[in-house]
């Protein structure tokens, strides 16, 4: 199979399924299971009315727990699994001249951050549970680190993708990787991600393509916005360069979370953009803010024939993520 023949279908195509898990381990969520759990419950309800959710759970408790609070909405699955960022340590579904083909990657922790057991093969779960044939990759990725428009072009962050703590890459050892696994064409480098993000990141939280050619960023909010300069060098670089066609991107800024912090009194990374595009939906991460009925009205005017629904992600951000971060979509 050439590497030239696969491409990772833009987020916005239609869907087969999308995967994603219960929380089921009280330790990784400081002993407070009811606050995610609300947040994925919610989540899976907004995107039943037209997607197919498999939900996957770890053991009978979660799995009692999860048919009281999801029903029908969702298929649930036993399986296991360290946590639920099935963005990062699950597959990325690829085509090719051959049919659809599951890419699967080391996961090393975040960096060695955070040793789960069976974020590592989870994975494979998945792949067998899609009947899909897989291709294993021998090195570190997670699919929160990237954003592919369907074309060839793929965003990213240095502060990820160049860190030593994942595979000591160069950027041109990145971009050949990249291109060979994923089919990239143009990798488009953004320095960093927010303030406080373990992921040490992620684009999927900072800019996110939502049609070919155009992407949506955040704008800073208040005198105290942590992220001030951070945001505004997003949209700079963003603004400055073209994808794999050669065409300069549109790109849309809408209201950021601004200072968000946990009840520790920790900056946290809140975003909007950690939205997941699903068949006639975006559920967007909300958080109480001022600024989100505007930033909701903003990706509605965006995403004009899908349905924006803002979605509490409160409970979900005290294990550092949101939708995206725990959803991946298996394209038709």
């Amino acid at each position: 199979m050439s590497f030239s023949e696969r491409v990772i279908p833009a987020e916005w195509v239609p869907q087969k399924t999308i995967w994603t898990a219960w929380p089921a381990s009280a330790f990784e969520w400081r002993d407070d299971l009811a606050a995610p759990r609300r947040d994925v419950a919610a989540m899976v309800h907004a995107l039943s009315a037209t997607n197919r959710v498999c939900l996957l759970v770890n053991g009978d408790e979660a799995h009692d727990s999860a048919r009281d609070m999801v029903g029908e909405a969702a298929r649930l699955i036993p399986a296991a699994y360290g946590d639920i960022w099935l963005r990062d340590v699950g597959p990325i579904f690829a085509r090719t001249a051959e049919g659809p083909l599951a890419l699967r990657f080391k996961t090393n922790s975040w960096g060695g951050k955070y040793d789960l057991p069976d974020d590592a093969t989870v994975g494979d779960v998945i792949v067998a549970l899609a009947e899909k044939p897989a291709q294993h990759f021998d090195f570190v990725l997670e699919g929160g680190a990237i954003d592919h428009d369907g074309h060839g072009t793929v965003l990213t962050t240095a502060q990820t993708t160049l860190n030593p703590n994942r595979n000591g890459w160069t950027k041109e050892q990145a971009e050949a990787a990249l291109g060979q696994a994923l089919g990239a064409k143009k990798i488009i480098w953004i320095d960093e991600g927010l303030r406080g993000d373990h992921t040490d990141g992620h684009i999927d939280n900072i800019a996110r393509f939502v049609a070919p050619g155009r992407v949506v960023c955040q704008s800073p909010v208040g005198n105290d916005d942590p992220n001030t300069d951070t945001l505004n060098q997003i949209a700079r670089t963003l603004e400055n360069a073209t994808d794999a066609l050669g065409n300069k991107l549109d790109v849309i800024r809408i209201p950021g979370v601004g200072l968000y912090r946990d009840a520790q009194g920790q900056i946290c990374p809140a975003s909007h953009m950690n939205f997941i595009i699903g068949n006639g939906v975006v559920v967007v991460p909300v958080y109480g803010t001022a600024t989100q009925d505007a930033a909701l009205e903003a990706l509605q005017a965006v995403f004009k024939d899908r349905t924006v629904i803002g979605v509490s992600s409160r409970g979900l951000l005290g294990g550092g993520g949101s939708f995206h971060c725990i959803t991946q979509q298996e394209p038709l």
